[in-house]
């Protein structure tokens, strides 16, 4: 079965629906048929040294991940694996379980291969996901931790959240990722103000055994994106990804469009790709730069690449498009890497902002 007849099967079940069943199907298929992810692995795994590259401590086979968000409680890490991702990042995790926002939270914007989700860090808490972790862990692949403060948890003393985690996954993961971008828990973006992020990486550095990367919203003006990471990073950041979902409803015209929520996919391909780069031209270089938001395609990914990004992320082109976009995303990228003649990913890497100095 392909994956378009797959898709309209599952497009005919409500979103978050579907996403459950592809989570367990996923997460017991090995059992059911021991063997069936080491096959898959030699599909869709591409292998090629020209992809790889050594980052935040960890060996990259292929600059392809998938974003926090998809995989929340760690469930689907070895068949991400198997689909070819160069990197996993589960998550959002918070100390204490939480059920997330009500229902109806999860949109899909078709016709424009776009999602819209006001999931709200809906996981499992920090010890359920934590043991699940620890039985993988050390991975065939990096694994970043997604890691965010609880719902109920005051801004004012959302620090100790972040430490609980940072100690809870200091030995069970290759990085951690900082969230106070999502648009889905009240107040928390009001977290990305230069003040707060000084004090919470004084706080965690100390503890942290793993690089610690901070993870940007799109909406706000290019200017303040570019202090607000270059601040992260000039207080103990090794990584910017750029970006979370998007709260600017104007990108959508979508007859399916909510009014509450954060816009991931095709809707804000070019604000992901213009905000990425004003904060490549400030940081390239300087830091580990990820790219995510709208990438769907090689050329996507191999135009953020040459703006400056190490590592890119998707989430939504893999529920549109299928298990198979890793893949086909990687052989663009060595097909467009053979035709700049570049050996090799690293000499591809900011070669825009290289060529304007």
């Amino acid at each position: 079965m392909n994956y378009d007849t797959l898709k309209s099967i599952f497009f005919k079940l409500e979103p978050e629906t579907a996403h459950k069943v592809a989570e367990k199907t996923l997460s017991i298929s090995d059992c059911v048929f021991p063997g069936l992810y080491s096959a898959v692995a030699k599909n869709c795994i591409v292998t090629d040294t020209a992809l790889s590259q050594n980052l935040l401590g960890a060996s990259f086979l292929n600059p392809v991940g998938i974003a926090g968000g998809f995989d929340k409680n760690a469930t689907m890490v070895r068949p991400l694996a198997a689909f070819g991702f160069g990197h996993v990042e589960f998550g959002t995790v918070t100390p204490k379980a939480q059920e997330g926002n009500a229902k109806p939270r999860l949109f899909r914007l078709i016709e424009e291969e776009s999602i819209q989700n006001a999931m709200g860090f809906n996981n499992e808490g920090e010890g359920a996901v934590s043991a699940r972790v620890g039985r993988l862990y050390p991975f065939a692949i990096p694994l970043f931790a997604n890691i965010g403060k609880n719902k109920i948890t005051p801004n004012e003393e959302a620090i100790k959240d972040y430490e609980n985690l940072v100690v809870k996954f200091n030995e069970i993961c290759d990085c951690f990722v900082i969230n106070v971008s999502s648009p889905n828990t009240p107040n928390l973006r009001e977290l990305q103000e230069e003040s707060f992020i000084k004090e919470l990486f004084a706080r965690l550095l100390p503890i942290a055994k793993k690089p610690i990367i901070f993870k940007i919203a799109p909406d706000m003006a290019e200017s303040k994106a570019v202090q607000i990471c270059k601040t992260a990073v000039e207080s103990g950041a090794k990584g910017v990804i750029v970006n979370n979902t998007s709260i600017d409803y104007s990108l959508s015209k979508s007859a399916n469009l909510q009014n509450f929520g954060g816009l991931s996919g095709k809707v804000i391909a070019k604000r992901s790709r213009e905000l990425f780069k004003a904060v490549a031209s400030e940081l390239y270089g300087k830091t580990v730069l990820i790219a995510s938001g709208g990438i769907d395609s090689a050329e996507e990914a191999y135009s953020r690449i040459k703006s400056g990004a190490n590592l890119v992320q998707i989430y939504t082109s893999f529920i549109f498009k299928g298990p198979s976009i890793a893949k086909r995303i990687n052989e663009g990228i060595l097909k467009l890497l053979k035709e700049d003649n570049f050996a090799s990913i690293g000499e591809a890497v900011g070669c825009e902002i290289k060529n304007k100095i």
